[in-house]
């Protein structure tokens, strides 16, 4: 590996997924009629729901329950839930009803008063929390945006494919859960208020955004503040105040924790601490181990010394 092992993408979501791996968590529906609730449990992916018809409530742990109606369409961003007819119902495991290989309709009651459609994105990373962390727990797509629709159209697509059980269909799957994610990203940013703070929601400030660019596009670049602020034709206090209220953390912080969550890919696939080092923008190995355990919490050879990636544990609501 060597510098010019550097991931340069068209933008800074393009990179982050493709440095996240997302993988598809099955395409389901749910049927139901009468009295029922169903309480899902909080795991490191992206979930979606859309409803396709009737009515149900959505209820999220410390928060008001939520009324979804036909043509709602929410995100659910590393959180439990459950979905009910009402709110004050005692939820039965959902998980349970979804378990069995293949499994991905249920259907309670007598008749079908709603019908849900669910789908997501777990990821092949441990760095999933870099992207979940900058997404809301919940989100509400409006309801009349293109994206809502590309969302339902979306999870039709992806319930589809699972129902299908065709050659290639995991392949397919992945590319439908990077749309969702795209999707989810860009409604987010549209309706997000301007106080929002994080890396995505700042990725509607032209010159913030400008600033990750750079540096995702060169990333093993001797970055300094100086450097970036002449780049974007700023001071560098005003650089430096505008992306810290937008992002939440300095520039050159947010640049060593992305560089740190490419060199955990970089090892997980099996590269050398020198070549990681020098791949993210580090001369010293020393350096480079100081910065990756301050982020992390572990040495580059303590969590990676036998080059085994991160196995993706696909989930089943």
């Amino acid at each position: 590996m060597s510098q010019s092992a550097t991931i340069e993408m068209d933008d800074p979501l393009s990179d982050v997924l493709t440095v996240l791996e997302p993988r598809s968590v099955r395409g389901t529906s749910l049927e139901a009629g009468g009295t029922w609730a169903l309480s899902f449990d909080g795991r490191q992916r992206l979930k979606f729901v859309a409803v396709l018809t009737g009515r149900c409530w959505l209820v999220l742990p410390g928060r008001d329950p939520e009324a979804l109606v036909e043509g709602d369409v929410i995100l659910l961003s590393n959180i439990s839930y459950a979905v009910a007819s009402h709110p004050d119902i005692e939820p039965s495991d959902g998980m349970a009803l979804y378990a069995p290989p293949g499994h991905n309709t249920v259907r309670l009651g007598d008749c079908c008063d709603t019908m849900l459609i669910g789908g997501g994105s777990g990821f092949a990373s441990v760095n999933a929390s870099f992207l979940l962390d900058a997404l809301p727990a919940f989100l509400r797509v409006d309801p009349g945006s293109p994206g809502a629709r590309s969302i339902a159209r979306t999870l039709s697509a992806l319930k589809e494919e699972a129902d299908a059980g065709q050659i290639g269909g995991d392949l397919v799957a992945g590319k439908l859960a990077e749309i969702l994610i795209i999707e989810a990203v860009r409604s987010y940013i549209s309706s997000a208020p301007v106080a929002n703070v994080g890396w995505i929601t700042a990725l509607g400030d032209a010159r913030v955004a400008k600033a990750i660019r750079l540096m995702h596009d060169d990333v093993a670049r001797r970055w300094t503040i100086d450097a970036l602020a002449r780049e974007i034709g700023m001071s560098r206090s005003a650089l430096t105040l505008r992306f810290s209220q937008r992002v939440g953390r300095a520039p050159m912080d947010y640049l060593t924790r992305w560089r740190m969550v490419l060199a955990q890919r970089h090892l997980a696939k099996g590269g050398s601490v020198s070549d990681v080092a020098l791949a993210v923008g580090y001369s010293s190995q020393s350096a480079f181990a100081h910065a990756f355990k301050r982020v992390t919490g572990h040495t580059p050879r303590g969590i990676y010394g036998y080059g085994s990636p991160h196995r993706f544990e696909a989930s089943h609501d």
